[in-house]
């Protein structure tokens, strides 16, 4: 039977593993989600207006970029921590925004909350040994 020492050292070779899986997953999300947003920048502008982000076309061009091209970054895994803290940033205004709306933890602003804490995670591990930070020594923190 393994000890928890035996498991914990098990978890630790796997550990570029998971942050390779999570650069993956929350770049693959912020992909979506910034495309649909640099796509059509008028529109989102008009939504970012409507939002009370004023003006729209400065902060929506802003979160679009972000998130499209963060989202880039965050899947090669080049400079990694830089563009996590800034979708950290971006996922905590919407995480605020939302609160200050109204909206509960349920059906709320939980997918926001997990977005800006996965990211901030990513901002203090960096891109793992499996990103191009790695491969090319880039270390900011």
């Amino acid at each position: 039977m393994l000890s928890w020492k035996d498991m914990a050292q098990i978890f630790l070779i796997y550990s570029d593993w998971g942050i390779l899986l999570l650069r993956l997953v929350l770049g693959l999300i912020f992909l979506v989600h910034g495309w649909s947003k640099i796509k059509d920048l008028k529109a989102n502008a008009k939504d970012f207006d409507s939002m009370g982000f004023r003006p729209g076309f400065f902060w929506g061009t802003i979160v679009a970029l972000v998130e499209f091209f963060g989202a880039i970054f965050l899947i090669l895994g080049l400079y990694t921590s830089i563009v996590a803290i800034l979708i950290a940033i971006n996922m905590t205004v919407a995480t605020l925004w939302k609160i200050k709306k109204g909206q509960l933890l349920v059906s709320g602003y939980e997918l926001d909350l997990i977005l800006a804490v996965s990211a901030l995670l990513l901002a203090t591990l960096a891109g793992g040994m499996y990103s191009l930070d790695s491969y090319w020594h880039i270390r900011f923190f």
